[in-house]
């Protein structure tokens, strides 16, 4: 809820800062953060310049699965897990907030749309395409990554 651009600007760029996950469950009618990736590479980079693309994808990626000890997360190596994106870093932008009635007894929840955000592929298998769900789920409740 900083309302200063220049505090947060300093906490963006600040090399002990991790970026966190967003909390989208617990809150669902109240905010929706999930859109924290999009807005980072929209305006903190592409818009504001203070990071680089491939800086504000390593914050968002390695620097936060390093973090919390996940080593085969974040990147793009043999025996890790593949979870990639194809952006379109001019066309990303983000919706405003709508609430949508899709949890179970037809209860509410916040969602945000993005463009710019081509194609997401989970493991290996297209997730999303033009902002639609293929249908496919191959991701995995994720626990640790030590066993």
């Amino acid at each position: 809820m900083n309302q200063s651009s220049e505090a947060i600007e300093e906490m963006v760029t600040s090399p002990v800062t991790i970026l966190g996950l967003a909390d989208t469950g617990a809150h669902a009618t109240q905010i929706v953060d999930a859109s924290q990736p999009t807005y980072l590479l929209s305006h903190w980079v592409r818009d504001r310049g203070v990071l680089s693309l491939q800086e504000g994808i390593r914050r968002l990626t390695s620097d936060t699965a390093n973090f919390i000890g996940y080593v085969d997360r974040g990147v793009v190596k043999e025996g890790a897990y593949a979870d990639l994106n194809v952006l379109n870093i001019d066309e990303m932008a983000l919706a405003l907030p709508e609430i949508v009635h899709d949890f179970p007894g037809n209860a509410p929840r916040f969602v945000q749309k993005a463009t710019g955000i081509d194609h997401s592929i989970v493991n290996g298998l297209p997730f999303m395409e033009a902002g639609e769900h293929t249908g496919a789920l191959a991701g995995r409740l994720l626990r640790s990554t030590d066993a």
